[in-house]
């Protein structure tokens, strides 16, 4: 994958200095922030995607990948939710609300100015400012919260309890329908391939996964 992209891909390489450098001059307000991003996507996408069939097994790998971490997700929300939820003490409402979040690369301690242009430019794409709906919601098709004695089905937050937009529990818009057509790609997939600003080479390759959560209480006094 990382062939069909060289490193003197001039036209990459300036969109994203120019975005690095308007992190690095705080310019992060100004409306064209969003859209580099989007161009960015759009140009490293395009490449990649005329070699689809290259990628089939990192394709399969990821969404598997990501399948599991999301219902390792909701297992660990939902034990923790039982054990806290009769506890008076915690307030009038009390909320718990997961996510789960792409572990990016590890940097070396010290790193180069090369390192340090990828650490700032992974930053960005995990910054709510310029990649608002993956950094505020994470990764699954909808944000697990819990309350009371409610009850989220897993497979909506993997993305699979509802008709996909094609056929055969197979969420591949944007891809290649024949070549993709038993992939069985899930809503949380498509969600992070088509709706927000990060192009497929940021994620296609992560086995790993952050998982956050956090307990919300409203205590009235």
């Amino acid at each position: 994958m990382k062939t069909i992209i060289e490193t003197h891909d001039y036209d990459i390489q300036l969109v994203e200095r120019e975005i690095i450098e308007m992190v690095r001059d705080h310019r992060c307000e100004h409306p064209d922030c969003e859209k580099l991003l989007e161009i960015r996507k759009a140009m490293i996408n395009d490449r990649i995607l005329e070699h689809q069939e290259e990628i089939i097994t990192d394709l399969v790998e990821f969404n598997d990948a990501l399948t599991e971490a999301l219902k390792k997700m909701c297992n660990k929300a939902y034990s923790i939710w039982d054990n806290i939820k009769d506890n008076k003490d915690w307030g009038d409402t009390v909320e718990l609300v997961a996510k789960c979040y792409l572990r990016g690369s590890e940097y070396p301690d010290n790193p180069t100015p090369e390192d340090e242009d990828r650490i700032d430019l992974w930053e960005t794409l995990c910054d709510d400012k310029w990649n608002p709906l993956y950094a505020m919601d994470g990764l699954s098709f909808g944000i697990l919260r819990i309350s009371g004695d409610s009850h989220l089905d897993i497979e909506k937050i993997v993305g699979m309890n509802c008709e996909p937009l094609f056929w055969d529990d197979n969420w591949n818009e944007g891809l290649d329908r024949e070549l993709t057509k038993n992939l069985h790609l899930t809503g949380a997939f498509h969600k992070l391939f088509k709706h927000t600003n990060l192009a497929i080479t940021d994620f296609l390759w992560v086995r790993d996964f952050d998982i956050e959560i956090k307990i919300e209480v409203d205590k009235r006094v």
